[in-house]
């Protein structure tokens, strides 16, 4: 079982700003939406995309390709760093 700690716990270990990147699927994020276009733009179920997540698990943002990931990440003050 995966251990969860809040963000006071994470704090207390000196990581209360790390968060991780990794590839999804497309359809993870559209999972039970019924939007097929974002803006005009096609979205494609299988294409692959990059999320951020913080060190509990939380899914905090979805982009499109990994630089951008880190790059936001690295905006807001966070410590990214990439899973597999």
């Amino acid at each position: 079982m995966t251990p969860h700690f809040s963000r006071e716990e994470f704090k207390a270990l000196g990581a209360p700003d790390l968060v991780y990147v990794r590839e999804i699927k497309a359809k993870e994020v559209l999972a039970g939406a019924t939007v097929d276009t974002v803006e005009g733009i096609p979205i494609d179920p299988d294409q692959t995309l990059y999320a951020v997540h913080s060190a509990s698990g939380e899914r905090l943002a979805v982009l499109i390709d990994k630089k951008s990931a880190f790059a936001a990440a690295a905006a807001h003050e966070l410590a990214p760093v990439s899973v597999h």
